[in-house]
């Protein structure tokens, strides 16, 4: 056991099953100019002659949109440009889905940026103002006048499924978006036959994932008619290849610039009708048109909301026997993001990390006159752990047997990975150790015999447990998100090498570890390495960031292209130093001999003579030190075995968590006494980056279980418009967190790496639920709706007291 200082936690361990690379902490690059804040983010670019824009939208969640009369904007000062929805309609095409449901048999609707004669839910786009500023923009959008005709509207899921409800769109006799079956064995028999059955029901809230920087572009249009478009994207190739069909140009008439991230998490999926909307206008102005999102714009986009209706079977000793669960998604109004492709995760993720032979789960997509959901980290994940971790603490209590214990007896044992289930093929897990672990780290026993005195004396703590497995690097074929990327390495006389990769960073700093591990490869210092990213004119066609694939997939290719231009120095440094190649050894910016160090060429003079002396010196024949790679992953199974397993995900990190709480009974208020947290990842390219995205998971988490949520009014409308009503977890409210990590590489990856961002973020949603229904046991109620609120929780201790 290895024990590391970190910065923020109690105490950071890493423990490993087998040798493997584990990097050393180098410091994040451009870190500083992070942290004084001279980045340079989106807002941050200025162009000459920049007009801006402001969008007016719907104040209705459904509505005819009878007439737009913009004249009195156009006459307001420093106006440029109203634009509607049917103007727009003639000049703009239908925006392409980050991921249309119609290519896995769901339906789909076609979305504009405008919208023409109907809203669907609050907030959709219905005009557009350009001025010279942006308060003259926003100001001149109250001289719009919108005469709309509100119709009926459905805002919860299941009443959107009731015969009777009103539908979004036209041609659909009712509002299920798809119906996604995931089963094995046969459960229904299983759960008839069965001893010990009991069911429940289990919600998730509407929450997003709230960005320190919103959304924006900068569009500008050359006097070649060629757009250069700066967006705070994840995905810039797949946006300018959407943006060029939307536009009706040439791609090679498109260059998107993905700028600088203040965090993603999905939200910066693309997909939004903003992105053409601010394309339009600018074509139209004929001058740069910026538009950056409001916080007030951020909220409305969603994500997460779910329902589970679950019945689970188990024996005596704790096992569970069968499993079936009937999911619910309230995905909104659609749109073209892809926030919907979270309901597929929600089914597929399930039977976690337990080895259940028998489970029926359906998770059914539902639309209703909600803004649609984005991407949000966890992508459905956290449902899932949510629900099955509740069944598994549900089990224990019925049996009262302690909830480790429980886990213990229904872990897939390490020996049986590779493990298939219906949509996963499991690549590697130790999740017992885990779980032993973090059980070590936050001193689990001695917890548990603080709480029973302290119960003794009236007080509610609750010690709550949480697992989660946490798919990674998605592959969907027939859409532009795919699991492969690519990379282009290339080293200067000088000897420093450049990367230029597909993949983007949501501001992690993943450019390090892709520095870190060409580095490796050359020799050379990691400061020695830059890396490129985001901008479609420089870079190789590649899919960006999501699903923590940009180190497994975008730096493995930088490996294999780096490993490229390493042979073709130790060619040239065989000649040089007459030495076979391997017999040569490439550290510390130098190539020597095996057997003679003194033997040697710094790394600026072989990658000089190379240019300078390639062809002229006999056995110097490569000219070129640069090479373009891709990486796929083997463990992707898109096409169905003979008994219709398939698998879209390559790798497969998980996470074990322990949280303790304490309610006040008087207020309902849960404060958080303490938390550990062990992350198991395959191999660790640098530990500070991974270290950083667990406790930023983990912070995430803790606010979608205790206080994050988008309220909706009865009349159709957001209550939460800002972080005064939109509650996060300020530093007060976090408690000091404990984290270990394990290494289990992935045997299908290069170099082991499994992938880090989203893991934390669903053991916390399911620790801190447990702890606090664990709290609450004392007295008989539990509470199985997210967020745990105060109100929400002083409601359960009142029922208590009746």
């Amino acid at each position: 056991m290895t024990e590391i200082v970190a910065p923020r936690v109690g105490r950071t361990q890493v423990a490993e099953e087998v040798p493997a690379p584990l990097f050393e902490q180098v410091r994040r690059k451009d870190g500083d100019l992070v942290l004084t804040g001279r980045g340079g983010y989106l807002d941050d670019i200025v162009l000459p002659d920049t007009l801006h824009a402001a969008v007016l939208r719907s104040p209705h969640p459904h509505a005819t949109i009878r007439g737009i009369d913009t004249s009195a904007a156009r006459a307001r000062p420093g106006v440029r440009l109203v634009l509607t929805g049917r103007e727009a309609r003639d000049a703009v095409g239908i925006i392409p889905h980050f991921f249309d449901p119609a290519l896995v048999g769901g339906r789909t609707a076609d979305f504009r940026c405008l919208a023409v004669d109907t809203v669907v839910y609050e907030g959709e786009p219905v005009a557009a103002v350009v001025a010279g500023t942006v308060h003259a923009a926003q100001a001149a959008l109250d001289a719009v006048v919108v005469d709309y005709e509100p119709l009926p509207f459905v805002l919860d899921a299941d009443a959107a499924l009731e015969p009777d409800a009103p539908t979004l769109f036209d041609g659909w006799d009712d509002n299920v978006l798809i119906r996604l079956p995931f089963a094995e064995g046969d459960a229904g028999a299983v759960l008839a036959a069965a001893e010990h059955v009991l069911d429940g029901e289990i919600r998730i809230g509407r929450y997003q994932t709230a960005p320190l920087e919103t959304r924006g572009y900068l569009a500008s249009w050359g006097p070649d008619d060629r757009l250069t478009f700066y967006a705070s994207t994840q995905n810039p190739h797949p946006l300018r290849s959407h943006l060029a069909e939307i536009l009706d140009v040439p791609e090679s008439s498109v260059r998107v610039v993905a700028t600088r991230l203040g965090g993603g998490f999905g939200h910066k999926f693309h997909g939004y009708p903003e992105e053409s909307l601010v394309c339009l206008l600018a074509r139209l102005v004929g001058a740069p048109v910026k538009w950056v999102e409001s916080r007030e714009e951020c909220m409305l986009v969603g994500a997460r909301e779910f329902v589970h209706r679950f019945a689970v079977a188990y024996d005596g000793d704790g096992r569970i026997l069968a499993l079936r669960d009937r999911i619910l998604g309230n995905v909104g109004a659609l749109g073209a993001s892809g926030g919907w492709g979270m309901t597929f995760v929600a089914g597929m993720a399930f039977p976690g990390p337990y080895r259940i032979k028998d489970y029926d789960v359906e998770s059914v997509a539902v639309v209703t006159h909600k803004p649609p959901w984005n991407g949000a980290r966890g992508y459905g994940k956290e449902s899932a752990a949510l629900a099955i971790e509740r069944i598994v603490d549900l089990v224990a209590a019925e049996l009262a047997l302690d909830p480790a214990v429980v886990r213990r007896r229904n872990f897939i044992p390490p020996e049986e990975f590779p493990y298939w289930t219906a949509a996963k093929h499991l690549d590697s897990g130790r999740y017992t150790a885990a779980l032993d672990h973090v059980l070590d780290l936050a001193g689990y026993h001695e917890l548990r015999r603080e709480q029973a005195r302290e119960r003794a004396a009236g007080r509610l703590v609750g010690v709550g447990i949480g697992f989660e497995l946490t798919p990674e690097g998605g592959d969907f074929s027939g859409a532009l998100l795919r699991g492969f990327d690519t990379s282009t390495v290339r080293m200067d006389p000088t000897g420093r090498a450049t990367v230029l990769t597909g993949v983007t960073s949501p501001g992690t700093g993943n450019e390090t570890g892709i520095a870190q591990l060409v580095a490796a490869e050359l020799g050379i210092s990691p400061h020695d390495v830059s890396v490129v990213q985001g901008d479609t004119d420089l870079c190789p066609y590649g899919y960006g960031n999501f699903s923590s694939r940009s180190l497994t997939v975008g730096g493995a290719a930088a490996v294999l292209a780096a490993r490229d231009v390493r042979d073709t120095l130790a060619r040239a440094a065989a000649v040089l130093l007459e030495t076979p190649p391997e017999n040569l050894v490439f550290t510390g910016g130098r190539v020597h001999a095996l057997d003679a160090p003194e033997r040697a060429l710094r790394m600026r003079d072989l990658a000089g003579a190379v240019f300078r002396r390639t062809i002229a010196l006999p056995g110097l024949d490569d000219a070129q030190l640069e090479s373009t790679r891709t990486y796929t992953p083997s463990n992707v199974h898109n096409i169905p075995d003979e008994q219709g397993r398939w698998s879209p995900y390559p790798s497969f990190p998980y996470s074990a968590h322990v949280t303790v709480v304490e309610i006040d009974p008087d207020t309902g208020v849960v404060t958080l006494r303490g938390y550990s947290g062990v992350h198991d990842c395959g191999t660790i390219v640098n530990p500070v980056l991974v270290e950083s995205q667990f406790l930023g998971a983990i912070a995430m988490g803790i606010g979608g279980a205790l206080w994050e949520e988008l309220p909706y009014g009865a009349d159709g409308r957001l209550r939460a418009r800002t972080f005064k009503q939109y509650l996060m977890p300020r530093a007060p409210d976090l408690p000091w967190i404990n984290t270990g990590h394990q290494v289990t590489p992935s045997p299908f990856a290069l170099l082991g790496m499994k992938g880090s961002g989203e893991s934390g973020t669903a053991g916390a949603v399911a620790s801190v639920a447990n702890a606090v229904n664990d709290a609450l046991a004392p007295l008989g109620v539990r509470v199985h709706e997210m967020p745990l609120s105060a109100p929400r929780v002083l409601s359960a201790i009142r029922e208590a007291r009746r």
